[in-house]
């Protein structure tokens, strides 16, 4: 398919990150290889390719969608469809990182940054989420689950070149953990705060879930109140706490006995138009691990399913009726050495090549959750890819899910 004359092709055929914050980008261009697996067959094997092409000292770069680790629980295997237009699993294999100053890692002149999405559209209208909202409560009241993170997709067109639109999304939210990902299929445009994990040479892993979200203050005084309100508040911590805790236990089966710890527990992090709370969990790795050992205890990350993780990932499943492909799964880097870093695909646009974008938003819904204000937190999270623009919403209600 050619792409419509407003849409134009970024020429990066690689990836690159930025952690804004510290100034520091890592970009990979050119691969020699692609790894791709379309359908939950393939994911393994894909897995087991990228270890083998590490230890030929190489590096590989990419993501994996939120479905694919439907591939590691038999129960859940059943639900990928097929004929997706977005891989399961994407990675360029590469000889090593771009120098520092390439070209393409440094931000440049970016003109029409606010054209670049436009009719931003709600897939689910008010009524429609509440009906969602509602089934999900229903659960949480029979304790199919105690905590779920339900989204749902925002539609809108794009023009003018992604790159430029990747750098001038970073003025708007400077983020740790942004991405850029052109390797054939959709164009990723992540701009994720929230790491999922990070491994080093010593064979250490960390990692850093969020859960819990407040808006901005006017002023330093109110920001300096709303951080203590939500430090203290005990519907808050105890959301945190039990994504912490489901992070401990997908930890526990890759970690050596008794190294698993909590460094940091409910730390505010603030970014432009929220704050968010965070929490560090860490553990030493067992000797020996594969690539499919670490993602097969650990993804799709606890904090955008629930818990019981595989409950929760069945109840939104049949809740959501469309896959999130990328968003909520997992992009970064592997090196030859033994060094992982991922994020979670949160805050992550989808470009196709027709001229639509595709972001979801949501939130994590325990009892004492209600409808009105997870549909507010949603449209706020929203910002960081339309600034102010207005949504809008279907008119037609469509039909309740069943669940």
């Amino acid at each position: 398919m050619v792409n419509p004359p407003e849409c134009q092709a970024s020429g990066v055929n690689g990836v690159l990150f930025s952690d804004d914050v510290a100034g520091k980008r890592m970009l990979f261009t050119d691969p020699v290889e692609k790894i791709v697996a379309m359908k939950g067959a393939d994911v393994v094997p894909a897995l087991h390719r990228l270890d083998e092409v590490r230890r030929r000292g190489l590096w590989a770069a990419g993501y994996l969608s939120y479905e694919a680790g439907f591939v590691f629980e038999e129960k859940l295997a059943p639900l990928i469809e097929n004929g997706r237009q977005t891989p399961l699993l994407s990675f360029g294999v590469f000889e090593a990182p771009q120098p520092d100053d390439h070209a393409l890692a440094l931000p440049g002149d970016r003109r029409n940054d606010d054209q670049f999405l436009s009719e931003p559209q709600a897939l689910w209208s008010f009524k429609q989420y509440r009906q969602r909202f509602e089934l999900l409560h229903r659960h949480l009241m029979q304790g199919d689950c105690y905590q779920a993170n339900l989204t749902m997709p925002i539609r809108a067109r794009w023009q003018g070149d992604p790159l430029a639109a990747f750098w001038a999304l970073a003025k708007r939210q400077p983020v740790r953990y942004a991405a850029y990902v052109d390797l054939g299929g959709p164009i990723i445009l992540s701009r994720s705060p929230e790491l999922f994990f990070r491994t080093d040479e010593a064979g250490w892993i960390e990692t850093k879930p969020m859960k819990g979200t407040a808006r901005r203050g006017g002023t330093e005084e109110e920001d300096a109140a709303i951080i203590t309100s939500m430090r203290d508040d005990p519907k808050t911590q105890a959301e945190n706490r039990m994504i912490v805790d489901l992070l401990r236990n997908d930890m526990s089966l890759i970690a050596k006995t008794g190294t698993v710890e909590v460094p940091q527990l409910f730390a505010i992090e603030t970014y432009p138009t929220l704050h968010q709370m965070v929490s560090t969990v860490q553990a030493r790795l067992r000797n020996d691990l594969s690539i499919k050992d670490i993602f097969a205890a650990l993804f799709p990350c606890g904090s955008i399913t629930g818990t019981p993780k595989m409950s929760a990932m069945r109840i939104l499943h049949r809740l959501e009726r469309a896959p999130r492909n990328v968003y909520c799964g997992a992009i970064g880097m592997m090196s030859p050495t033994g060094a992982m870093r991922f994020s979670v695909a949160i805050r992550t646009i989808s470009l196709f090549e027709d001229g639509h974008a595709v972001f979801n938003v949501g939130g994590g819904i325990v009892l004492d959750s209600t409808v009105e204000a997870e549909y507010a937190e949603c449209l706020l999270k929203a910002r960081f890819a339309i600034g102010d623009q207005t949504i809008t919403t279907p008119t037609a209600e469509g039909t309740e899910p069943k669940c």
